[in-house]
């Protein structure tokens, strides 16, 4: 459950600037990505349990004496057979490497690159998480019977899931949102180029913040009319059910305040769910 939530934090790295950019928060990073290594080694002792778990061997169920098998080559080749892949691809350490080793060493790498990349990574690792809480559960289910033996530990496993479930809402709601704001500055940044020559070229290098203090992209900045079309709260972008998110980052909330208010917003659009 730990791994479920850690991962849509990597949603939160991204953030906008008041400077028509897009840049990584590297300190939420360092956090994200102390908890995902430890729930990481969890799986890792998952997969080492697993290759010395004995099973009942299958054949010896019909007729009724269910065997036994302790040898741990035929316990490892079951399953490497079975269950190893799925295991293997919740396991492995993807987006930590991508954002510690991966980007740092792409030096034409944008943020909006990153975020893509990122959330890809992360969302296609989660459906193997999410697999192996499923069977989890049900393994608890066929063994005891239920998964909680009182009602109101019932109610809080329950209700650990609807929260869940509007955590990953809420963390996809800010991506998106910093998706919206990205689109805003590129349709301006490709209308502006060569319309006006009053207005130097703009190039898609620009709204990374790693330029910032390119003197060429400051002279851009100062003479475009992207803010005017693309800053909120004045912006003449339409950015529908996007711009509450947009506006944490204008007004340079605190990361636990944002957060809280994007899972407050899962919480309250996934009732209509």
């Amino acid at each position: 459950m730990v791994g479920l939530f850690v991962d849509p934090m990597y949603f939160y790295l991204l953030h906008t600037g008041l400077k028509s950019c897009v840049t990584m928060d590297m300190q939420i990073g360092v956090g994200v990505t102390a908890v995902r290594t430890v729930a990481d080694l969890f799986y890792l002792a998952h997969m080492i349990l697993k290759f010395r778990t004995a099973f009942v061997a299958p054949s010896s169920r019909v007729f009724g004496r269910g065997e036994l098998v302790r040898d741990p080559d035929q316990i490892a080749i079951r399953y490497l057979k079975n269950d190893f892949i799925i295991d293997l691809a919740a396991m492995l350490p993807i987006p930590q490497v991508i954002i510690w080793f991966v980007i740092p060493a792409v030096n034409n790498s944008s943020a909006n690159h990153t975020n893509n990349t990122l959330s890809m990574i992360v969302l296609i690792q989660y459906i193997p998480r999410v697999f192996l809480i499923v069977s989890l559960n049900s393994k608890i289910v066929k063994s005891s019977g239920v998964v909680t033996r009182t009602a109101w530990a019932g109610a809080a496993y329950n209700l650990l899931l609807y929260t869940l479930a509007s955590h990953v809402l809420g963390a996809l709601w800010y991506l998106l949102s910093i998706e919206r704001q990205y689109t805003c500055w590129m349709d301006v940044c490709t209308r502006e180029n060569g319309t006006n020559p009053a207005i130097p070229k703009c190039y898609m290098s620009y709204l990374d913040c790693k330029t910032l203090e390119d003197p060429i992209r400051m002279d851009w900045h100062s003479r475009s009319e992207i803010d005017h079309q693309c800053l909120l709260p004045e912006a003449t972008y339409v950015y529908g059910l996007f711009a509450d998110a947009l506006n944490l980052d204008v007004a340079k909330v605190n990361f636990w305040d944002k957060y809280l208010y994007c899972l407050w917003w899962g919480f309250r659009n996934l009732r209509y769910l």
